[in-house]
């Protein structure tokens, strides 16, 4: 038999027939004893709440009481002692079952499940019918029991329209959310709730108001102020999100003909389909058509251009870089984590459509790539282009077919008229044009484009001359397809003059595009010549930059090679970068930081493509040179792993030759430094250790020889990954001496960052006051030339040092600042970490304050793919849960931090001891004496494998809290 109480008072037989109950006061008992099925129920407050003030005998009420018993069976109801109790399952009870639904709603919210979530707290709140217990008089008992489940079934209402605007349904939520807030103008989560769902549809202003109604409703009602999720919410959507955006669809150039209704039925195919893959021949238009579909896509989108890659083992740090998401942030060292793995945090709870295009050349990595991150992101969707399916269990195939005749006749004459009006007046010759190149449109596109110096009568004789077309090729295959446009891309080429092609098969060297500078310099041509390339659609022009289409590039690319002139021009291509990369790397230190970030950012690509061929060529000294050079870049940017497999092979070349084994211990010579570099590079990647220790001994010779005495080296940004890097070695203090005996460097950047390491070896030695001095004249330093990564390194460590020692407000004002340079950088990691910083330092006096930094830490690194610092703050939130006495919510995020810290990274040092002080206190609690003193102790080794020793100074030293410290510390 099933209960229900949330409502008219009910009962009801397993098929599903009322059960007649009787009058109001049998109802009134039923509902009393149903509040808390198998509790005793006293016979005096039974008699109360049935008739509250009057009498009830004992007699009266035994009497109700048998006659429930008669219509729900003898053994519904027992007497117990004074009083009475229902005998029924709890989950047989509306009000009981919806109270553990919405508790495992709550759950599922938490661990990030929302879709389950959102199901659970659905059929939750299906339970209710009307007023709880409404069959009950208004006693004080009875009021309190209806005012305890209206409060959860509220807090269900908002667990479920969280879970659903996480799932991107903020426009349906905001009517709900709107007359919710109406009847609850006090309640601050429904409030933020609010914010959030007119900020997702683009109504920041709307948001705004809505804090600024609840903040003045506060003030007004309780003479209180928002709280500080709140604020911070507020705060969030007055300023621009610091976080680099994905990469958009690029922006079509000319007006789309033909396929309308193809996007709007794949915009529908998406909505029920987590992978469509666009299939057709080269030139059919998959990738014009993927960019008009993510243009209606309701989701935000990443475009990731899959043609450039040619090692398919790079393919999930191009998806990483179209994210926007770098690989490390301003400490070195990533964690441990593979590029894979970092897409999958970042994507693991975010919608968005990734749009992969131009698949066929990599495809059995991009299928697995797909694979392995829709299996994980339940909330991601992907839009790929290919010659061929994936071949993923789920995929939805739409084949790109050729325009039809009238489609094909408008796009040709809408592109002849953009290069000469009036030039495709006949449509019968159009017609045999556009049938000749099989109604392909980049080839009516490049057609077309030669009515600029030729007329329709000439165009249609020469296609028939020269690819031999007739009617009978109507039935040809997918690849003779695209032997067809092979054939109008070459007719195209033969066309240009002896200089336009000279130009245009080595503008293919280019990965990334180019400059006007740089494309006249490698192509060894004049303005004219590209201007003309671009006039004849062999060349684009847009953002500064020169591009070419893929097509025509791969194309171009055997030109280049049948002419002789592959290596002659890549190797010109690899000076140009390598030149831009010595001429950038100063000013990477300098005031101009932010401009030359940019600069290289744009030649991302050309870097890789040189090193690549520095490679296959064997050019070490090249290779050795660029690498060194680029490494400033790679480092304030965090993407030293995208070039660590090529720093690998050229270690790899090196032992081979015996260029290095020969040389023994010595560096090689009038290279250590880019040596140097190069080893560091190679150990960014995951499972770099082994290079690492191989190299280790040898590099430390390089760069004590590069660094010694009055020498100053060619790269100072080195000297700062090699301290990290060698921070958790048996001897980390040889490092740290060689960077900081360069207080007479000439160069101001080096001799900053000499005093930002003398203040660590200072604290290590007890000297705190010289330690702060020595990090405030970094500061300084770092600030004279500009350099913003240096400084935020700097202001970081003041803030522990002020903290430390109990100024919480300059702490925090320290944070701040280096924040704000982070942000200005487009660190993620590095905002996660601040954050998580700035938690610790306000931690005991405003714990909401810690733990909205501790959220949004969190969220920041999920959206970098950041494992690390992810870990560190999902320490802090459970030093939260602990304070709020929820030890086994705690102990659930402690686990996850340890499993997530990389114990060889000394960024992680503290943290890790923090969580296994957690992971003791949480045994404490349960009296658990033997796993806390266990738990201790591997907090104190942890710290003691960093510093050395345990002692109470060298534990301060890491920004411990005194609380760890008594707990971890010898006594």
């Amino acid at each position: 038999m099933r209960f229900s109480i949330l409502g008219e008072t009910l009962a009801r037989r397993d098929d599903g027939t009322e059960v007649p109950l009787g009058g109001p006061a049998r109802r009134a008992l039923l509902a009393l004893l149903l509040t808390s099925p198998g509790d005793v129920v006293s016979a005096d407050r039974l008699a109360e709440e049935i008739a509250p003030g009057g009498s009830v005998s004992a007699h009266a009420l035994q009497a109700q009481v048998s006659r429930l018993r008669a219509t729900l069976g003898a053994a519904a109801i027992e007497r117990a002692g004074a009083g009475y109790r229902v005998v029924v399952d709890p989950d047989d009870v509306d009000a009981c079952r919806f109270e553990r639904l919405a508790g495992e709603g709550r759950t599922a919210l938490s661990d990030g499940d929302s879709a389950r979530a959102v199901a659970l707290l659905h059929e939750a709140l299906g339970l209710w019918r009307g007023a709880p217990l409404a069959d009950i008089a208004g006693s004080e008992s009875a009021q309190a029991a209806v005012a305890r489940l209206e409060e959860c079934r509220l807090g269900a209402l908002e667990d479920r329209i969280e879970g659903e605007l996480r799932l991107g349904r903020s426009r349906a939520a905001v009517p709900e959310l709107r007359g919710l807030v109406g009847r609850h103008p006090l309640r601050e989560r429904l409030a933020g709730l609010l914010m959030r769902a007119l900020f997702a549809e683009g109504g920041q202003a709307e948001a705004l108001v809505v804090f600024e109604e609840t903040r003045q409703h506060l003030a007004e009602e309780l003479g209180a102020d928002p709280s500080a999720e709140l604020v911070a919410l507020h705060r969030e959507m007055l300023s621009v999100d610091p976080s680099p955006s994905p990469v958009a669809p690029p922006a079509p150039l000319t007006s789309f003909v033909g396929r309308a209704g193809e996007v709007d039925e794949i915009a529908g195919l998406l909505r029920v389909a987590r992978l469509v893959t666009l299939t057709g021949p080269g030139g059919v238009g998959k990738t014009r058509l993927s960019v008009e579909v993510a243009g209606v896509a309701d989701d935000d989108v990443c475009f990731v251009e899959i043609a450039p890659v040619r090692d398919g083992t790079d393919l999930p740090q191009v998806v990483l870089g179209a994210l926007g998401l770098r690989e490390s942030g301003l400490q070195p060292g990533g964690g441990g984590q593979t590029p894979t793995e970092r897409l999958i945090t970042a994507l693991s709870d975010r919608v968005l459509l990734l749009v992969l295009d131009n698949c066929e050349h990599v495809i059995d990595e991009v299928a697995a790539l797909a694979a392995r991150m829709l299996a994980a992101c339940p909330r991601l969707r992907v839009l790929a282009t290919s010659r061929e399916p994936l071949a993923v269990i789920g995929e939805s195939l739409w084949q790109v077919r050729p325009l039809d005749e009238a489609a094909a006749v408008r796009l040709f004459t809408d592109r002849a008229d953009a290069v000469r009006r009036g030039s495709a007046a006949d449509t019968g010759r159009v017609r045999r044009v556009c049938a000749a190149v099989d109604n392909l449109p980049l080839a009516i596109e490049l057609a077309a484009a030669r009515l600029r110096t030729m007329d329709l009568h000439d165009l249609a004789g020469r296609l028939d001359d020269r690819l031999g077309m007739a009617t009978a090729r109507s039935n040809r295959t997918a690849d003779e397809r695209h032997r067809t446009l092979r054939s109008v891309v070459a007719w195209s080429w033969e066309l240009l003059s002896a200089s336009e092609q000279r130009a245009a098969r080595r503008f293919t060297v280019f990965a990334a595009g180019a400059t006007a500078a740089a494309a006249r310099q490698v192509c060894a041509c004049d303005g004219e010549t590209l201007e003309s390339l671009i006039d004849k659609s062999l060349l684009e022009f847009a953002g500064g930059r020169f591009r070419m289409l893929e097509t025509i590039r791969a194309y171009g690319a055997e030109r280049l090679e049948a002419a002789g002139e592959d290596d002659t021009v890549r190797r010109a291509h690899a000076r140009l970068v390598l030149d831009l990369a010595r001429t950038a790397d100063p000013h990477l230190r300098r005031d101009e930081q932010l401009e030359w970030l940019g600069v290289l950012a744009a030649e991302h690509g050309n870097l890789l493509a040189a090193a690549r061929w520095a490679v296959r060529a064997a050019e070490w000294g090249t290779l050795l040179d660029l690498l060194a050079s680029a490494s400033t870049y790679l480092w304030i940017r965090g993407l030293p792993a995208s070039v660590a497999p090529q720093a690998a092979a050229l270690l790899d070349a090196l032992a081979a030759l015996d260029a290095l084994d020969a040389l023994g211990d010595r560096p090689p010579a009038g290279l250590g430094e880019e040596y140097v570099a190069c080893v560091l590079l190679a150990a960014a990647a995951p499972g770099g250790s082994a290079v690492w220790q191989r190299h280790r001994a040898r590099a430390e010779q390089s760069l004590a020889a590069a660094w010694s005495g009055a020498l100053a080296g060619r790269h100072p940004a080195v000297l700062l990954p090699w301290m990290m890097r060698n921070a958790t070695e048996d001897d980390p203090g040889r490092a740290f001496a060689l960077v900081a005996s360069q207080h007479d460097c000439p160069e101001p950047w080096v001799r900053a960052l000499a005093r930002y390491v003398s203040g660590f070896a200072l604290l290590g030695e007890g000297d705190t006051a010289g330690a702060e001095q020595a990090f405030g004249a970094a500061v300084e330093g770092f600030r004279s030339v500009g350099d913003r990564w240096g400084n935020a390194l700097a202001l970081d460590a003041l803030a522990g040092l002020a903290g430390a020692s109990g100024d919480r407000t300059t702490a925090i004002a320290l944070t701040d600042a280096a924040l704000a340079l982070t942000e200005q950088l487009g660190a993620l990691e590095d905002s996660a970490d601040l954050l998580v910083n700035r938690g610790d330092h306000v931690v005991d006096d405003d714990a909401r304050a810690a733990r909205a930094a501790y959220a949004r830490a969190a969220a920041l690194a999920r959206r970098a793919g950041s494992s690390t610092y992810l870990a560190a703050a999902l320490r802090g939130l459970g030093d939260m849960a602990l304070l709020d006495q929820d030890p086994a919510e705690a102990e659930r995020l402690y686990t996850e931090a340890l499993e997530r810290t990389d114990p060889h990274w000394v960024k992680s040092a503290g943290n890790r001891v923090r969580t296994l002080a957690g992971l003791a206190r949480v045994a404490e609690t349960r009296g658990d004496r033997t796993t806390a003193v266990a738990r201790y102790r591997d907090a104190a080794d942890a710290a003691t494998a960093v510093l050395g020793a345990a002692d109470r100074d060298s534990l301060r030293m890491m920004g411990l809290p005194e609380s760890v410290i008594d707990a971890v510390s010898p006594r």
